[in-house]
């Protein structure tokens, strides 16, 4: 059975967007998976069997949460081959600022021919299939770059996790 991972975008990141990781393992007990891990309180949970449905995982979180979740899912081979792949392995030296968004469908890389990578520097980023790799330096909080890689421009569903992140999840 393929190890699977739920990518939940916008919880435990304020007041209102509070959910136990116990019950998101509880919801996906319930949806038939099993050997289910949550990784860090941001959204990760990690588990094994059949192919997911994205629209049924995403309405057993609504019901836990009690508000619509955004999820994008991922197997642990994809996650191993976004890895393997990173285009920025030779410039981003700290896991922590080295960001990978995830997108529901592939992302348009015209959709950021505007992006100037001279004004931009040091950080930089690179596109590939359904991944936006990003190397911010100097953090996400002020970073033009963060704010430009959204899904206003692209059209998809984005979530971003840290390659510390991509490289736990992988593993577990």
């Amino acid at each position: 059975m393929p190890r699977q991972i739920a990518l939940l975008r916008g919880v435990n990141v304020g007041p209102t967007t509070k959910v136990a990781m116990a019950d998101l393992r509880g919801a996906f007990a319930e949806l038939g998976f099993t050997d289910i891990k949550t990784y860090v309180n941001s959204g990760n949970v990690v588990f094994s069997g059949r192919k997911a449905s994205l629209a049924k995982v995403e309405r057993a979180i609504a019901g836990v949460c009690g508000w619509d979740v955004p999820v994008v899912l991922r197997t642990q081979d994809e996650l191993a081959d976004v890895l393997e792949a990173n285009p920025l392995g030779d410039v981003a030296d700290n896991a922590s600022r080295h960001l990978v968004l995830f997108a529901d469908a592939p992302i348009d890389a015209a959709k950021a021919s505007d992006l100037d990578a001279d004004a931009l520097a040091p950080e930089a980023f690179a596109i590939r299939g359904r991944e936006a790799y990003l190397w911010l330096p100097n953090g996400v909080q002020r970073s033009p770059l963060a704010k430009a890689m959204n899904e206003k421009r692209f059209g998809v569903r984005l979530t971003g996790r840290n390659f510390r992140t991509v490289d736990k999840l992988a593993s577990l």
